[in-house]
């Protein structure tokens, strides 16, 4: 894992998945090319996105690059079956706008994670997966699902079929019991380290420093409450409304910030990357545009002052800068 540069900022491809809205063929070229643009070399998927459609997109496009040009991961656990049931209707239960005529199925077992890679390197079109996570195995309603799941990765790793692997979970639970495992490189940690919210602090992160464990720290916007400088009542907040207190106190960051001239949303990437666990920040975009903001924006110049000023409100934990 130590010899994979992440860079600072990586694309994730949900939305390639048509994740609330639908997308053409022709924009996620766009959104992909603005990102390669931009300079970011590291892009995440997962089958879940799309029930596969964003791994083919994803493929599609970086088969047009050199394999030693970027890095790859995708997740396991959730594999892709037909579902005759769904024909005629459209994903929006789990928040994707692609028919419904398959369906995820869990399976977390030795022979279910290497169908899963595998099946993940045939949509992609690319053998060679840099990091492969096992997602939200939280949700799977099996308590032992990261106990089957990891020796499994780990063996998959060993034999040179993947990189490096991890654990890809909103969960705090999930995530410090693959921390613990003295089995993985990585963990994705969604959302749970974000200027607007750090449980992860607590367990996940001493976790990490004592097993050697790196971060990929994703979803640091909260689904969109940290994406503008003026978040109202209507944002998303964890693919959900935001609590009314949670709300208050990102204005109050927000009011911090513009006094030292720095937008929220920079302020939000910036404090995603200031532990030293953390490898690299995942972005998502469906409007190219919005990367290349987000990518000048990493590049900005933060004051230390700004940190100082939040951990003095009692607005962040007060943490040593990276």
């Amino acid at each position: 894992m130590g010899d994979i540069d992440f860079g600072r900022l990586g694309y994730g491809a949900a939305n390639l998945g048509n994740l609330y809205r639908e997308l053409t063929d022709d924009e996620a070229v766009a959104i992909l090319e603005a990102a390669w643009d931009a300079g970011i070399r590291y892009f995440d998927t997962a089958p879940h996105y799309g029930l596969g459609l964003s791994e083919r997109r994803l493929g599609a496009f970086l088969q047009s690059k050199g394999r030693h040009e970027f890095v790859l991961s995708t997740k396991v656990g959730r594999l892709i079956r037909p579902n005759p049931e769904g024909a005629g209707s459209l994903d929006l239960e789990n928040d994707f706008a692609v028919p419904a005529d398959q369906k995820r199925v869990w399976d977390l077992s030795r022979d279910g994670i290497r169908r899963s890679l595998d099946e993940s390197r045939e949509r992609l079109g690319i053998d060679r997966i840099d990091v492969a996570f096992v997602h939200d195995p939280e949700r799977s309603g099996d308590v032992d699902a990261l106990r089957s799941a990891l020796p499994a990765l780990a063996e998959l790793r060993d034999a040179g079929e993947v990189g490096a692997i991890g654990v890809g979970s909103m969960s705090t639970i999930a995530l410090t019991d693959g921390a613990e495992s003295g089995l993985i490189d990585l963990l994705m940690v969604a959302g749970r380290l974000t200027l607007a919210d750090q449980p992860a602090l607590d367990r996940v992160v001493p976790a990490c420093e004592r097993n050697g464990v790196g971060i990929v720290n994703a979803a640091v916007f909260n689904s969109g409450l940290l994406a503008r400088d003026n978040p109202g009542a209507d944002a998303r907040y964890d693919y959900a409304e935001v609590p009314p207190q949670t709300l208050t106190r990102v204005r109050r960051i927000a009011g911090v910030c513009a006094d030292f001239h720095v937008s929220l949303p920079t302020a939000a990437l910036h404090y995603a990357l200031r532990d030293a666990t953390v490898k690299t920040v995942v972005v998502g975009s469906s409007r190219p545009q919005q990367l290349l903001e987000n990518a000048a924006r990493i590049a900005e110049p933060v004051p230390e002052e700004l940190w100082h000023a939040l951990e003095s409100e009692g607005l962040i934990p007060t943490r040593a800068p990276r």
